[in-house]
């Protein structure tokens, strides 16, 4: 869904912050679209070099405005609203967080719990199950953790596969496998039901993981930045609208509007790319 390292030259830096004004200038010439803008989270605190790990200060200042300003809702209160006409006011945010890293519950938590910000967690259960860290030095959360997570009303838990694997290369009978293990997982170790699901790296699957997916799940999420219409939103086909450092703010508040879409549709075509050459 995005490219995860910073850049690590002033030359990449620039392109990517230009890039970014870019595609604010052309919110600017495009009519505003209604909606529930879906934001995608990785990682807090500036543990590692990643474009995703945003520093704690920043975050705890996003979510401070996300609660001053329209609102933030549950995700199944969005998928709720999603199927109605759009309110007279103005519309809500959702937050969703990727992977479960150990940041979360340390860093991530207690901001939400103190600006009463819900939020939901997609988990990649074999990582916290076998205590593996997650590329770029991510520790995973422990399960004790998500369980004092969940307890305190604010944090729902959806599945992310269980080994993160990307569903398109799988053959149909594993992609059941994967995300079985998951939700069983969260069950077992949790007492809840994993009714949402992120495909990892936003990439959707075949058409027979998706159909994997919408048997097991009330919602799916993929990339998008965009918002999600009122009526004609498909449950299992959410955009997401992922934060990253250089956001900040000024970018933040666009895209909690629905901005900064053509940003992402050249993000999606180069990790297209990328991966496939991987995938070669």
């Amino acid at each position: 869904m995005i490219s995860l390292v910073y850049p690590r030259g002033t030359l990449e830096r620039a392109a990517a912050r230009a890039m970014k004004w870019v595609a604010a200038g052309y919110d600017l010439a495009s009519p505003h679209r209604r909606g529930i803008v879906v934001l995608a989270y990785h990682r807090i605190g500036r543990r590692s070099s990643l474009r995703v790990d945003l520093p704690e200060w920043l975050f705890d200042e996003q979510m401070e405005r996300l609660a001053e300003g329209a609102g933030v809702i549950d995700l199944d209160s969005a998928l709720a609203a999603l199927a109605q006409d759009a309110p007279v006011g103005p519309d809500p945010a959702v937050v969703t967080f990727d992977d479960g890293t150990a940041d979360f519950v340390e860093v991530a938590l207690p901001i939400l719990v103190r600006h009463r910000v819900p939020a939901t967690v997609y988990v990649a259960t074999r990582f916290v199950d076998e205590g593996r860290s997650f590329p770029h030095e991510g520790p995973p959360v422990s399960w004790a953790a998500l369980a004092d997570a969940v307890s305190t009303g604010f944090v729902t838990v959806g599945s992310h596969t269980h080994s993160h694997a990307l569903l398109d290369r799988l053959p149909a009978s594993v992609v059941g496998e994967e995300l079985d293990r998951s939700v069983d997982l969260i069950g077992e170790r949790l007492g809840v039901t994993a009714r949402h699901f992120a495909y990892p790296k936003a990439l959707p699957g075949s058409h027979a993981a998706e159909a994997a997916v919408r048997r097991r799940f009330v919602s799916a999420a993929l990339a998008g930045t965009r918002p999600n219409p009122y009526r004609t939103t498909d449950a299992y086909r959410l955009a997401r609208s992922p934060l990253q450092v250089e956001d900040g703010l000024t970018f933040f508040t666009r895209k909690v509007s629905g901005g900064m879409r053509v940003e992402d549709s050249v993000r999606q075509l180069a990790n297209r790319f990328r991966l496939g050459l991987v995938r070669e």
